[in-house]
């Protein structure tokens, strides 16, 4: 397992609902002994934040300046692109219905379909990126690759499998592409992670079309999206997780902010 990857798991655990409210919530307690008033105020504004992250309609507060940031790919985007990247979005490892074998995660596998998809349309080349940040015995590129092979019939052409990060996915990514001549990318990832993303690929020298895909803000909505639920915690958690790394883009990258 990547001590990277475990550190950026246990910032982000501390950084991010339900753990930070929970927080702030238990430090709203020890506040109250000596200042009754301002930790019973701390405690309540911890559980209404929570109340709110934890429902679909309040993690769109979060999800759709996002996504609104990309919008979907039209036919004429792809001109001039050479290749088409796919970002690995974690796998379930030792999944017993494949005997044994990893397999992408859900999100994973919308990123694979779409990147299938721009295939068929384009023919172009495919790269897929994503090494071993949870540990796994295979990497995730790899995973990626036996799916888009058996499952979708695309051929990939390179595979990036030591990177743990999105950062080191877009520098190590650039490497191989830059040795085949290639410098104009479609980047396929979901519609939340793509901003962070495309700021990584172009710090890595690469032309990025933005090729996103999940766009979570454009279902209905439904009077269950008012109701706390565990989905939506964990689809506010992710958005801020997003934001939280935009914030640290500007701040070590602020050409690209412009």
């Amino acid at each position: 397992m990547s001590g990277g990857w475990l550190f950026n798991a246990v910032a982000s655990a501390l950084l991010l609902p339900p753990f930070n409210l929970i927080l702030l919530c238990a430090m709203g307690l020890l506040l109250r002994p000596r200042w009754p008033r301002l930790g019973v105020t701390v405690s309540v504004l911890a559980l209404l934040i929570l109340a709110v992250c934890s429902t679909r309609s309040g993690a769109m507060l979060f999800v759709t300046p996002l996504e609104k940031q990309n919008p979907t790919l039209q036919a004429g985007d792809t001109a001039g692109a050479q290749a088409i990247v796919v970002l690995g979005g974690s796998r379930i490892t030792n999944a017993p219905e494949y005997g044994g074998q990893d397999i992408p995660s859900a999100i994973s596998l919308h990123r694979l379909r779409y990147a299938a998809s721009l295939y068929r349309s384009t023919h172009l080349p495919v790269l897929v990126s994503g090494g071993h940040p949870d540990g796994g015995s295979t990497s995730e590129a790899s995973v990626m690759a036996r799916v888009l092979k058996e499952d979708f019939s695309v051929p990939v052409r390179w595979l990036e499998q030591t990177s743990n990060n999105t950062a080191e996915n877009a520098q190590l990514s650039a490497r191989m592409l830059r040795a085949a001549g290639v410098q104009r990318i479609l980047l396929v990832t979901d519609a939340i992670h793509m901003q962070r993303a495309q700021w990584a690929y172009q710090q890595a020298g690469l032309e990025v079309v933005a090729a996103p895909t999940i766009f979570i803000s454009s279902a209905h909505t439904t009077p269950a999206d008012f109701l706390p639920s565990s989905q939506g915690l964990q689809l506010s958690a992710y958005a801020l997780h997003e934001w939280l790394g935009l914030a640290w883009y500007r701040w070590r990258h602020p050409d690209l902010a412009k």
